[in-house]
């Protein structure tokens, strides 16, 4: 399912950076198009503006041209209220101030009717005068009563509508605006320009509002104009589009970033076959790195890590991203050798590394250590300058523990040889020492036999005489037994109480332990059962390891402020489920086993002691493995050394009871 998902992303992803190259020419025509989407919106902008501005000044222009009317409709009432007491006639008419002003501002004439539409008076009185003051278009009409009830008939003043646009518009108005008055069937009535036609029939921005006030047609006309309508017409409208210099910016511009879209598309497929090119020789080069078995490792002058490969990785424990990077000192140098791994590293980065390779031990990301054989080389870049060194490490770890083995085997069988020696040394001076042995043990019975004959009763002279059978007797049964170890017989097995061995050997060592001061303390588990060993071989060991707890203590200076030097001897039952054993521990208080394991004790030809052979222990451990039982050595609980050893119980003694297991 994740496969299934991640290729068609893949491929997405590819065909993304595939299509990269026409970003250019896609952004560009998205400019282009936000830019004509703003100017047509501006437009959108400025047309409704304008329109709004048109509306405003059509109704300013309307309320103007009505204030203006009316004021001419009262100063006619003015004038029809004046000739109340005037004599009818054309002279008494023109005479009047107020048709003087009126002919002066857009009055054509003044006609004074009587009550049945005759004229009585009339200004100007010729017709040449009155067609000098017409003007284009329809006239209309102010009509107003003479006398309260027009008794004194109808004031009539024709004037021009044309002119009521010219005079009555303002300048600002009348200089950005053709303004026409026309009728529901489009009919112009005035207009304030000199063309007869309507202006608002052809592109221009145009507004009409209605203009309903005193307006007549004719002096007898009984209604007003009910559909006459102001209409103003926009004279230089603001362009709506763009420029053809933007036009052609535009054209000139799209061309050329197709252009440079085709030529960025090249470049990139150009760039796509050598980066093709390159990933394969990369992945070629990375394939071989990865698959030698050298490890190789690239610093610059200052040590920093620039490349490693998986073999070095793999010899290391570290990923790749956590060693690129990182400067001196290197998590793979082992801590207790940094300061000489540093200074070394120094000498390598100043060239003073050896041509031939150096050995070096690196530490494992698991802690155990192998040893590396590095070879270092200049690194150079394409320049041919030198910015740093190539490392081609070889792990030599199985090689070194090979010639490990092989020295070990060498003087294993060196080791051999000397034991197969000694064994013969041994087995002739238990011969050899035999017989003095055996004459010793007879002289020693002459010599009581004799003194009983004669009736000497010395005490002292027969104990000391009777001790020095028992010794040459003990002394003749030990060279037999190691004769007959060394000449692999196998040991004489035979049910032994073991705390009676320990003991007796004790009893052995007792007068040499008293010359050195030492305190002998004995805890023997009682009852003990019985094991199958040899008594005198297992007496022997016991004691050997006596023996070396107090040379171990008469090497350190016996002061009266320290604690007195003392050995302790332990014997116990360890029963388990599978096999029950019996442990004797030696244990005593000196300067302990100095960090020394039981094997390299145990090592044949390896003594702590300036004359000591080598022998002893190796001997104990063979005897004790030779009853099938396990010798062992560590710390002692309060301080100094222990040596243990295990002996199998017998078959038998699981008669008797025994004590829950304890810890070995």
């Amino acid at each position: 399912m994740l496969a299934t998902t991640a290729a068609p992303t893949s491929r997405l992803r590819r065909a993304w950076r595939a299509s990269l190259w026409a970003l250019p020419l896609v952004l560009s025509l998205l400019f282009v198009a936000g830019v004509l989407a703003w100017v047509h919106a501006n437009d959108a902008e400025e047309l409704e503006q304008q329109r709004l501005t048109l509306i405003s000044d059509a109704l300013s222009a309307e309320a103007q041209l009505r204030a203006r009317l009316d004021a001419e409709v009262q100063q006619v009432h003015l004038l029809a209220a004046a000739l109340q007491a005037v004599q009818p006639g054309s002279e008494a008419l023109a005479a009047r101030p107020e048709v003087n002003a009126g002919l002066r501002r857009l009055w054509l004439s003044a006609t004074w009717l009587d009550g049945r539409n005759r004229v009585l008076a009339q200004v100007p009185q010729s017709s040449a005068e009155r067609s000098a003051m017409a003007e284009d278009g329809l006239s209309l009409h102010l009509v107003a009563p003479v006398g309260a009830r027009g008794e004194g008939g109808t004031l009539v003043v024709r004037y021009a509508p044309s002119l009521l646009l010219k005079r009555g518009i303002p300048w600002w108005l009348a200089r950005k605006y053709d303004v026409q008055m026309v009728d529901s069937a489009d009919q112009v009535i005035a207009s304030s320009t000199e063309g007869p036609g309507r202006m608002a029939q052809g592109r221009r921005p145009s507004y009409r509002v209605a203009f309903v006030g005193p307006l007549r047609a004719g002096p007898l006309a009984e209604a007003a104009l009910s559909d006459a309508a102001l209409e103003l017409t926009l004279r230089e409208p603001g362009s709506t589009t763009l420029k053809p210099l933007a036009w052609v910016l535009i054209a000139g511009f799209l061309p050329l970033v197709a252009v440079a879209s085709w030529l960025l598309r090249r470049q990139v497929r150009q760039v796509r076959r050598a980066e093709a090119a390159w990933r394969t020789e990369a992945a070629w080069r990375r394939a071989m790195e990865d698959s030698a078995l050298v490890a190789l490792r690239a610093r610059d002058a200052q040590g920093r890590l620039l490349y490693v490969n998986r073999t070095f990785c793999e010899m290391v424990g570290l990923r790749a991203d956590e060693l690129v990077g990182l400067a001196p000192p290197m998590p793979y140098w082992p801590p207790d050798t940094l300061d000489e791994v540093m200074q070394r590293n120094q000498r390598n980065l100043a060239g003073h590394a050896p041509r031939e390779g150096y050995e070096a031990r690196w530490r494992h990301r698991d802690g155990h250590l192998l040893d590396v054989m590095v070879f270092e080389s200049p690194l150079v870049d394409a320049a041919g300058r030198q910015v740093g060194w190539m490392g081609s490490i070889v792990d030599i770890t199985a090689r070194k523990r090979l010639e490990e083995r092989e020295r070990r085997q060498v003087e294993t069988l060196a080791h051999n040889a000397r034991l197969t020696m000694l064994g013969e040394v041994a087995s002739t001076l238990a011969h050899e020492l035999n017989q003095p042995l055996t004459a010793i043990a007879s002289y020693n019975a002459g010599i009581i036999n004799s003194l009983a004959k004669l009736g000497v009763d010395d005490g002292p002279v027969l104990g000391a005489l009777q001790r020095l059978g028992k010794q040459a007797a003990q002394a003749g049964r030990v060279v037999q037994r190691i004769r007959e170890f060394l000449t692999r017989r196998e040991p004489q097995h035979e049910e032994c109480a073991l705390n009676e061995v320990i003991t007796a050997a004790v009893e052995l060592l007792r007068k040499e332990l008293q010359r050195g001061q030492i305190q002998l303390s004995l805890q023997l588990a009682d009852p003990l059962p019985a094991v199958l060993a040899d008594a005198v071989l297992v007496e022997q060991v016991v004691i050997n390891l006596v023996r070396n707890a107090a040379d171990a203590l008469q090497a350190q200076p016996l002061d009266a402020q320290q604690r007195p030097r003392r050995i302790e001897i332990h014997s116990r039952l360890i029963a388990g489920e599978a096999l029950s054993f019996v442990r004797v521990d030696v244990l005593d208080n000196g300067p302990g086993l100095g960090g020394l394991g039981v094997e390299t004790l145990c090592a044949a030809f390896y003594s702590t002691k300036r004359e000591g052979m080598g022998m002893g222990l190796a001997i104990c451990r063979s005897i004790i493995e030779a009853h099938h039982g396990v010798l062992d050595a560590g710390e002692a609980p309060g301080g100094g050394a222990r040596f243990s050893f295990s002996l199998p119980l017998h078959a038998d003694a699981h008669a008797h009871d025994v004590e829950p297991p304890h810890d070995c």
